[in-house]
């Protein structure tokens, strides 16, 4: 029994091999499953495992500066994707309706693989974000959802390059959140700045309803596939994939928008003259919104959270 299943796996892994669209094989983690999956799992372990041991008797790492060069890195990068995305055929050739995977060789195709490579490698420098928290003893923002979508996402994009590189409408949904993303580093990189860019942070409530935009946006595009009377997408299950990862997500973002900021109390948590929990060591207390900003000893900082029975919840 285990030597016929090992050997069914055998054959899906040979017939894998083969099916690896020729465009993409010489790319970075593009020649086999096994080196993307243990990258992956090596990140859940240090994350969740050694990370909190090794900071657990440790003061939290002041990571300004690195995160500022990091946030804004990743601003100028996405901001690339997006314009090559474009030029590729979202502002040249495609329809926006039913565009097929393109087949050959010219060299619009081939700048098309190229950046849905890039998009996919820069998934692997988000893994990023995690360290950051872990280093600063954020642990209460490395949440199950955080894990899940900075995992899943690169290991699902390998299966899409690999089979489908020039994706046609199967790659909106990567231009659109590269768009997103320039929206969001821009916003973490200003933050990471200190006090003295608070000012500029305003529409911080507002980078939760652009996500929703996101996945409204890309659900209702690829939704147009199960509309259409002929669309001969050539793998549609990536096209059902895409809808479902839309709908799941605006579900669990809505959640967010309705504990923050329908459901969530806005004004300051009252003192009672003693040490709380978010205070430090000296009994100077904190003032937690519903915002998700806190103020402690007079330093704003930027968390997600949301207010509830007086405690903020993170996420």
């Amino acid at each position: 029994m285990i030597q016929e299943v090992f050997s069914n796996i055998m054959r899906f892994y040979d017939y894998l091999l083969k099916r690896t669209d020729a465009r993409v094989r010489d790319y970075p983690l593009m020649q086999s499953p096994i080196q993307m999956t243990l990258i992956l799992l090596s990140y859940v372990f240090l994350v969740l495992y050694v990370g909190p041991r090794y900071m657990a008797n440790r003061k939290p790492y002041d990571l300004k500066a690195p995160m500022v060069i990091y946030n804004f890195c990743m601003v100028f990068f996405n901001a690339y994707i997006v314009y090559e995305f474009m030029m590729s055929g979202w502002a040249t050739t495609f329809t926006w309706r039913c565009d097929l995977i393109d087949v050959s060789t010219s060299p619009q195709t081939l700048r098309m693989i190229r950046v849905a490579w890039l998009f996919y490698f820069s998934k692997y420098i988000e893994l990023l974000d995690t360290v950051f928290f872990v280093l600063r003893k954020k642990h209460s923002q490395v949440t199950f959802l955080h894990i899940f979508h900075h995992s899943f996402m690169p290991w699902s994009w390998w299966w899409g390059i690999t089979l489908t590189p020039a994706g046609g409408m199967g790659c909106f949904h990567a231009m659109v959140n590269a768009m997103v993303h320039v929206i969001m580093y821009t916003y973490y990189g200003l933050s990471a700045a200190g006090p003295l860019f608070q000012k500029y942070l305003w529409w911080k409530k507002y980078m939760t309803a652009i996500q929703l935009t996101q996945f409204i946006v890309v659900s209702v595009h690829i939704s147009q596939y199960y509309f259409m009377e002929d669309c001969e997408y050539q793998v549609p299950i990536f096209i059902h994939l895409i809808w479902i990862y839309g709908m799941f997500f605006f579900i669990l973002f809505s959640n967010f928008w309705i504990q923050a900021y329908v459901k969530g109390k806005r004004l300051p948590v009252k003192s009672e003259g003693k040490p709380k929990q978010n205070g430090n060591a000296n009994g100077t207390e904190a003032a937690t919104l519903a915002n998700g900003t806190h103020l402690d000893n007079g330093t704003v900082h930027y968390t997600n959270g949301f207010v509830v029975n007086g405690k903020v919840k993170e996420v």
